[in-house]
């Protein structure tokens, strides 16, 4: 019996402890599962706040450069407090309107201290800053050129800034950074461009890699465009009734050589009429031999007179020049020739009007054409005169350039017109 009793007793501790074993590993499992889901959400965090780090790393990275900013918003305003006046712009114009011409930086100084003092927005202000584009070139004066077109940017004018102004580099397309048109590219006309390395800079030229037949590569509306200049101009012609009439006037000789062509800048008055829609001359300039040719005959040279109207319109008067007897026009320009590119040059009383170069005859052939300088812009209405002016073989071998003329385009479906 005691024996039975000791085994019943033995049998009951066997499955208490193995009920409790069962129990105990059981509960083991649940705290590894438990364990685990913590681990899950603990690595969650962990990236959580790793990200929210990282978004406070860039936040203070932010408010750091933020900083610099804020110094300089407040010093700008500081600035145009100062010029709100406007006494200082007042004396800045008396001052600058008794000299004979302005230098690019004192004119981007002058539209600079408008800028402040009227606003951005102000017509003399924007008038001032395209100003300096027409007297500035890319070689020498790519920082002005830059700022301007900034500021006229800022304006909402319609300009393209060229991403070099951002690199503190002249553009490859010189004419069309400067942002004016003007029957050749830029509103000074032939602007050279500059770049890291001024010696081996691309940039267009009459020969060469960048030569005419190469234009397209930099600037497509050259390769591309349809209505492009110059023409070799043949009949048949359609007959129009237009009336064309200058009106130029006598104002102090501004004279400069570029780096692709003698250039004059003409002082404000100097209109042209076009079926009384009056154009205002901006400069003229000069193409040896002549861009256009006349039944497939170009002349000795040819000189672009270049006028836009209030619209932003551009017309071009081309004169052709023949070899014959000297040009008393021309002698009063050449003897104040820059032989080597650099800045606008105004000889000390020397006066000179535009019409001395004109022929007495006005009839003409028209047509539509182009800048004949990149960026090759369209729109642009050409009127070349039918009677040539004379101009020795000797002044012609004193311009400073062998070539400097593009060679004649397709016509297209275009149609030549004549008065």
């Amino acid at each position: 019996m005691v024996r039975i009793i000791i085994e019943v007793l033995l049998a009951l501790a066997l499955i208490g402890s193995g009920t409790f074993g069962f129990m105990q590993y059981k509960s083991v499992g649940a705290s590894s599962s438990q364990v685990s889901e913590l681990e899950d959400k603990t690595a969650k965090t962990e990236k959580k706040l790793e990200a929210v780090e990282e978004e406070l790393k860039q936040a203070k990275e932010e408010v750091e450069a933020a900083e610099p900013l804020k110094s300089k918003a407040q010093e700008l305003e500081a600035v145009k407090t100062a010029f709100s006046g406007g006494e200082i712009l007042k004396d800045l114009e008396a001052t600058y309107s008794k000299q004979k011409g302005l230098s690019t930086e004192r004119q981007l100084g002058m539209a600079a201290v408008r800028q402040l003092t009227l606003g951005n927005k102000d017509p003399s202000t924007i008038e001032a800053y395209r100003k300096t584009l027409e007297m500035a070139d890319w070689k020498s004066r790519s920082k002005a050129v830059c700022a301007a077109q900034y500021a006229l940017a800022a304006a909402g004018e319609k300009i393209k800034v060229m991403s070099e102004c951002a690199d503190g580099d002249a553009p490859k397309d010189a004419h069309a950074a400067a942002g004016k048109d003007d029957g050749h590219g830029k509103a000074d006309g032939h602007g050279k461009a500059g770049a890291k390395d001024a010696h081996a800079a691309p940039h267009w030229d009459y020969e060469g890699p960048m030569g005419p037949e190469n234009w397209g590569k930099e600037f497509p509306t050259c390769a591309k465009g349809k209505s492009q200049s110059p023409l070799d101009i043949k009949g048949p012609f359609e007959k129009v009734k237009v009336s064309v009439a200058p009106e130029y006037k006598n104002g102090q000789l501004k004279i400069l050589n570029n780096g692709h062509t003698i250039q004059v800048n003409v002082e404000p008055g100097s209109k042209l009429r076009i079926d009384g829609l009056v154009y205002d001359l901006l400069q003229f300039h000069f193409h040896k031999p002549s861009e256009e040719l006349v039944d497939g005959k170009p002349a000795a040279m040819v000189i672009h007179f270049v006028h836009k109207n209030a619209a932003g319109q551009l017309a071009v008067i081309g004169v052709l020049l023949k070899e014959g007897n000297e040009n008393p026009g021309i002698k009063t320009l050449w003897e104040h020739l820059p032989a080597k590119e650099g800045p606008e040059v105004a000889p000390d009383k020397v006066l000179f009007n535009p019409s001395n170069l004109m022929p007495r005859e006005m009839d003409f052939y028209s047509y539509e054409g182009s800048l004949t300088t990149p960026p090759c812009t369209e729109k642009v209405k050409f009127f070349i005169l039918k009677s040539q002016v004379n101009i020795a073989r000797e002044q012609v071998g004193a311009f400073p350039f062998k070539k400097n003329a593009r060679p004649v385009q397709p016509l297209n479906d275009r149609v030549i017109q004549t008065n």
